[in-house]
């Protein structure tokens, strides 16, 4: 009888170990399939691209690379000499259309008063004249004013707070009006990407919680779901030669999964994370239905009161 309890125990202890392996198997299973987690995730900013109204060499450049800057600092100055110059031209020119247009004005006003000794024809020529000189008065003030703004913006400024990146501008180097030379990455607008696959988006919805670890770093931040992307770029979608859709004509058994664009937003940042555009994360959404999201937006605009 012995040998037969101890087989017994044997058997008994093989299936209980495959039951329990089954049953792990099962759980991991279903949380790899069920929860919303992807390894895919970037760190995204704003980058506002730092572009010159006007032309010319630089004379000045006053911030270094990667350095932090507040809105309204200088980032660096074009030469002016040529700025004051246009300025000191169109003033000249305001001054000369001032006194046409008053002259031609006192003429105007000279013949309106004689009408019954100079003929209507002379009396109107000498009112267009007078029109066509205040015109051209109203003009050069705009060329003037025009003329002052290029030389107020010679001295280029950050519309935001944040960092310089990758600056490869010194002085000597020629500005062209309308091309980026200074880029600057707003401090207050990070955000994070995860690109999951289609299977797992009826488990996200807008305002579900987030969990993101960072390659570089071990504290985990928080977030919550901020929108779902819309749309993503379908190869069979673009025209052949003649205008057509250019499908491909085979088609795998084996279907991999469509990855969509997810924005997190960063509800908490932990001490001593620094964030960097382009990095690195993972991220995992707690399942949530919409209804419980909004029951959770609720009850916080409520504690907010």
């Amino acid at each position: 009888m012995k040998p037969f309890f101890s087989l017994l125990a044997r058997y008994v202890f093989t299936l209980s170990a495959v039951i329990a392996a089954a049953i792990i198997a099962f759980m991991m299973w279903k949380h790899y399939a069920q929860t919303p987690w992807t390894r895919d995730g970037r760190v995204r900013a704003e980058v506002v691209q730092i572009t010159p109204d006007v032309s010319g060499p630089v004379s000045h450049v006053a911030v270094t690379d990667n350095q932090r800057v507040n809105r309204g600092d200088i980032l660096y100055s074009i030469d002016p000499q040529w700025l004051k110059l246009a300025v000191i031209s169109a003033q000249a020119e305001v001054d000369a259309k001032r006194n046409e247009m008053q002259m031609r004005q006192d003429a105007a006003r000279r013949r309106s008063q004689i009408s019954g000794v100079i003929s209507k024809e002379d009396i109107q020529n000498t009112r267009s004249a007078a029109g066509v000189a205040t015109a051209e008065y109203q003009g050069a003030l705009a060329a003037l004013e025009l003329a002052q703004l290029n030389l107020s913006r010679a001295t280029i400024r950050s519309p935001a707070d944040g960092y310089v990146t990758h600056l490869r501008l010194r002085p000597g180097d020629y500005a062209s009006a309308g091309v980026t030379k200074v880029a600057v990455i707003d401090a207050s607008s990070f955000w994070v990407v995860g690109y999951f696959e289609e299977t797992k988006m009826q488990h996200i919805h807008v305002g579900s919680a987030a969990k993101i670890v960072l390659m570089g770093y071990k504290p985990a931040l928080t977030g919550h779901v901020e929108s779902l992307g819309r749309g993503i770029d379908d190869s069979n979608d673009a025209p052949g030669n003649q205008g057509l859709p250019d499908v491909e004509p085979t088609f795998s058994w084996v279907r991999l999964a469509q990855r969509v664009p997810v924005r997190i937003h960063i509800d908490k940042l932990p001490a001593g994370v620094e964030l960097v555009a382009g990095m690195t994360a993972s991220i995992a959404i707690t399942p949530t239905k919409p209804a419980d999201v909004e029951t959770e937006r609720i009850a916080l605009l409520s504690s907010d009161r």
